[in-house]
């Protein structure tokens, strides 16, 4: 887990180091997939996340193999046929975030930035909402993607157990961070 929060640290590397930034390792995503033949969900709290208030600069890296899923089996197919963990171990997003301003409440914004699963990078523009408080910034977003645009592939013997799209969503709690 350690290398992973130094990978994600590294991405901001060439920024200085202020108190604008704001980091959580046990951030939550989730994902539902809704076939004709069965529903799958799974969620994990490993992932790693950065956000600098100043430069409005966000990124995160979740370990695929860190999703819980209902079902073993479900979990072990998961990471060994679909998402190839072993191949591609992390999902990333790096981007900035949009229409924030430096106040308390919560605001809409949008996370654009680059998206990588399955070590395929796409351009995205992710809506959710940004609620500082005191010492603490917390984000929610919500977002569909396509397995087909990270070339996940599905055999056919199982196309009406999984969706071609997979909502996702992610909730952080982010604290000031101090070195």
């Amino acid at each position: 887990m350690k290398h992973i929060v130094y990978l994600l640290l590294s991405t901001f590397i060439y920024l200085p180091l202020s108190a604008q930034k704001y980091m959580t390792k046990n951030g939550h995503i989730s994902f539902y997939s809704e076939a004709p033949l069965e529903k799958i969900e799974a969620e994990t709290n490993m992932a790693s996340s950065v956000f600098d208030r100043e430069t409005k600069q966000i990124a995160f890296v979740v370990p695929i193999s860190s999703f819980q899923f209902e079902k073993p089996l479900m979990q072990e197919h998961f990471n060994e046929n679909y998402m190839e963990t072993e191949k591609y171990p992390t999902s990333t997003f790096k981007g900035r975030v949009k229409g924030y301003v430096e106040e308390k409440g919560k605001q809409e914004v949008v996370a654009e930035g680059e998206l990588n699963i399955h070590g395929v990078s796409r351009k995205v523009n992710i809506p959710g909402t940004l609620e500082q408080k005191e010492d603490s910034i917390f984000i929610q977003a919500s977002f569909m993607t396509l397995l087909k645009d990270h070339k996940i592939k599905i055999p056919k013997l199982v196309f009406l157990k999984i969706a071609e799209e997979i909502e996702v969503k992610v909730n952080f709690t982010y604290h000031l961070y101090e070195n």
